[in-house]
């Protein structure tokens, strides 16, 4: 009881700005009932007048205290502003709107100059960055709680580690530009525009999934993106369609085709660099190289782990995908590039998983422990964005935990809609065959089974 008392009592200290904690759970209660009168909504306005009348008072010395009658008194009489009053009622002024941070200089093939070295950051976009970040791990983090409980079945490759790069490229491209990637998909879900709770209700296999319950962890799709590919390095080639369609169509847009370093060796990326290179695509062929093809490190499994020079005639560049500013004026670059007409790039990513390749691998058979924990302690790209801003006055800690206590909230929310929902019914099992046609009846798993499909 007095434990709690006393990290109870510390914490309201760092909140309020007292020097002295409590000491009974008398003086506690004076404590917490003096914060919630004085940062309510009601009493704001008369704290802030009064505030505006008197000057503040010192704080006391360390050591000294008024007794809970005289506490009392005081709370009826007047409000105290202590120091972090302040804090709570800090406005948006208070908060440097902008900075100027230098990034890793990123190699280069076939280029004369790479994206900048210095990037511009807004408040608002990097609480923007890390609120989508932060909501991409606790989901992936949630998946792997239910995967562990069994409400998760069949195959599953989580995120967590490479949250950069999917917010640095959306960061850099339009929402009507296009993006395909292979089967670690859950995180570009996400930030193409679709909702926790369909994502992990299609991973549940649940009727509101993104899919209806029938695509799984590997096929989920959102407008302008094409998933979730199962197939090793054969979403390659259709990025390089999409491209083909954009410069068809003459929209100025880019398609986006992420592969793993696993998949780098496959003979139809290559195939698909020629044809892109030959007829000038706009395409960015995106190599999200996190050391490991499943269990096999890159050095164990490629002659050279220059991805960014697969290409050959095609242009690369090599960039620190655990840097969302990295990330987001590379493809920037990228995108510009291929805009203007000049043809595919390549872009490596040098990222990290921080679970195993998917669900039934440990993930510490072929590295260490101690690996993993290294990456997470200089390199996480949450921590690094939240340690930019709070260096430079863009945001504050409170604020911070604000956003993850929401982010909490709404992942367990989501979770709670995904293991509720009602799985699709059998009636459904064959619907959306086809996109746009009359309904047909589909041969089930024998001559007599016959089911319907309704586009």
């Amino acid at each position: 009881m007095k434990n709690m008392l006393t990290i109870i009592s510390n914490a309201l200290c760092r909140i309020t700005g007292r020097n002295v904690g409590a000491q009974t759970v008398s003086e506690l209660l004076i404590d917490l009932s003096e914060y919630v009168n004085v940062t309510s909504p009601a009493a704001a306005p008369a704290a802030l007048a009064q505030a505006q009348r008197q000057p503040p008072k010192p704080p006391p010395p360390v050591g000294t205290r008024a007794p809970a009658a005289q506490l009392v008194i005081a709370q009826t009489d007047q409000l105290d502003p202590p120091g972090t009053r302040v804090v709570v009622s800090r406005s948006f002024a208070d908060f440097t709107s902008q900075a100027t941070f230098d990034i890793k200089k990123c190699d280069v093939h076939r280029l004369e100059e790479g994206p900048p070295l210095k990037a511009e950051l807004t408040r608002e976009q990097g609480l923007q960055y890390y609120r989508v970040m932060q909501t991409v791990r606790r989901m992936e983090l949630k998946a792997d709680q239910l995967y562990k409980q069994k409400i998760i079945r069949g195959f599953c490759h989580l995120y967590d580690g490479q949250e950069a790069c999917a917010v640095g490229i959306e960061a850099a491209i339009n929402p009507s530009d296009h993006l395909i990637t292979a089967y670690r998909a859950h995180g570009y879900t996400y930030t193409r525009g679709i909702a926790v709770k369909e994502i992990l209700a299609e991973l549940t296999g649940r009727r509101g999934g993104v899919a209806k319950g029938k695509g799984g962890s590997m096929h989920m799709y959102a407008p302008h993106f094409y998933g979730g590919n199962g197939i090793v390095g054969a979403q390659v080639p259709l990025g390089a369609g999409i491209a083909l369609a954009c410069q068809y169509q003459g929209n100025n847009q880019v398609c986006v085709a992420l592969y793993g370093d696993g998949a780098a060796n496959q003979g139809q990326l290559f195939e698909s660099f020629n044809m892109a290179a030959l007829w000038k695509l706009p395409c960015i062929f995106t190599c999200e190289n996190n050391q490991y093809g499943m269990g096999t490190s890159v050095e164990r499994a490629s002659a050279s782990t220059d991805y960014y020079k697969r290409g050959d005639f095609i242009p690369g560049i090599r960039v620190d995908g655990m840097d969302v500013l990295c990330v987001r004026e590379a493809f920037k670059f990228a995108a510009e590039h291929c805009r203007s007409g000049k043809g595919p790039i390549v872009i490596e990513l040098k990222t990290y998983r921080y679970h195993g390749h998917s669900m039934s691998d440990p993930g510490v058979s072929y590295r260490t422990r101690e690996e993993i924990q290294e990456v997470r302690s200089k390199s996480d790209p949450i921590t690094m964005l939240k340690e930019r801003m709070l260096s430079n006055n863009m945001a504050s800690v409170e604020e911070f935990k604000e956003i993850d206590i929401a982010i909490r909230k709404e992942v367990e929310e989501a979770a709670q809609y995904a293991t509720s929902d009602p799985e699709p019914p059998l009636e459904e099992l064959c619907n959306h065959i086809f996109s746009n046609d009359s309904p047909l009846e589909v041969r089930g798993t024998n001559p007599w089974a016959r089911l319907k499909s309704v586009s």
